[in-house]
């Protein structure tokens, strides 16, 4: 591998009347910050956050230019540290990756060294970004899930969001552990989707929110994946049964969570929730081989979408409709 003379990435501009513009511009490795590995990215993938920074958010991105993309799959090309060498094929993602760091919307991005996980046997590149940080977060929500000691046989799981990248693979990777799933749908065309990944039952918004206000609801769960946060997860932790475990990881719907604390002392609920930007090195790669190996899909292709790196525009612009399904991962080299 050798270093290129120029290469793509997009870029977001901040305009004078303080409108975020995204253009793909050419740059150099003397662009990229500081490092101690030098990646040639071959795939990246499109989240929401990726989104967040690409229209502006600073409370994703302080400071424009800047290239998003906080997923990345590719080639070593250079590294000062001896855990990595050319031609090494690694993931990075998470940490400050696409947020103040030039992210995985640029064909080649530095990085240091603790970012880095090699890349399991069991994955490809483009693999690893199916599942990207969204799949990461699933996985990781379901082995602390597993962890709090909630099994098939307990009964049912609901997963929020389900028709997201999160979502999706948490209803994926559940299935294929042999836990039951329901899954909050929150599109009308969404129900064969939804099943043909794995979910055995499908209920709307509208029946996943509770209106009446009352502290606990009938128990129905026994454990949850909420992606979305706002009164669906408060709705979902007054239903889940005795012990039951909810895992948390996004506030799509609202950051603020409207319940007493009944759930808790009086059947035991557990709120675990899920940080897979700092999740410490040994269990990322932990996950990662669960990943590759045990709660890899099979039906990968079903929930994503290959687009090259001139559509990435076009569905960014789709994310921010809500016309977005499962994932989306981006073909970076040319």
């Amino acid at each position: 591998m050798r270093r290129p003379n120029e290469f793509k990435a997009l870029v977001i501009t901040e305009s004078a009347d303080h409108h975020f513009l995204r253009s793909v511009e050419k740059k150099t490795i003397e662009d990229l910050p500081e490092g101690d590995v030098l990646v040639q990215v071959m795939y990246s993938s499109l989240n929401y956050k990726d989104v967040l920074s690409a229209t502006g958010n600073r409370g994703v991105t302080r400071n424009y230019p800047h290239t998003p993309g906080i997923d990345a799959a590719g080639i070593v090309v250079e590294s000062v540290d001896d855990k990595f060498k050319p031609g090494d094929e690694v993931i990075v993602t998470s940490y400050d990756l696409g947020m103040n760091t030039a992210g995985g919307f640029g064909q080649y991005i530095r990085v240091p060294a603790g970012w880095v996980v090699p890349l399991p046997k069991g994955l490809t590149l483009r693999d690893a970004m199916i599942f990207g940080t969204a799949g990461f977060t699933a996985a990781l929500s379901v082995h602390q899930m597993i962890e709090s000691g909630i099994r098939p046989e307990d009964g049912a799981i609901l997963v929020s969001g389900a028709t997201g990248g999160v979502g999706s693979m948490a209803v994926s990777i559940l299935s294929k552990g042999g836990y039951s799933v329901t899954a909050v749908n929150g599109k009308t065309d969404a129900t064969d989707y939804l099943k043909k990944i794995g979910a055995q039952a499908v209920i709307s918004i509208e029946a996943a929110t509770d209106t009446s206000g009352r502290p606990m609801l009938k128990s129905l769960w026994a454990g949850a994946v909420d992606a979305v946060g706002g009164d669906i997860l408060a709705t979902t932790i007054k239903s889940m049964k005795n012990g039951g475990t909810v895992t948390c990881c996004g506030n799509v719907a609202s950051p603020d969570l409207p319940l007493n604390v009944y759930p808790f002392i009086l059947r035991g609920v557990t709120l675990i929730g899920i940080d897979s930007q700092n999740c410490p090195m040994p269990l990322r790669r932990e996950v990662w081989e669960k990943i590759a190996w045990d709660w890899k899909i099979d039906g990968l292709e079903t929930i994503t979408t290959e687009v090259p790196f001139e559509a990435l525009d076009q569905r960014i612009e789709l994310m921010l409709q809500r016309k977005h399904r499962g994932r989306t991962i981006i073909r970076m080299a040319d």
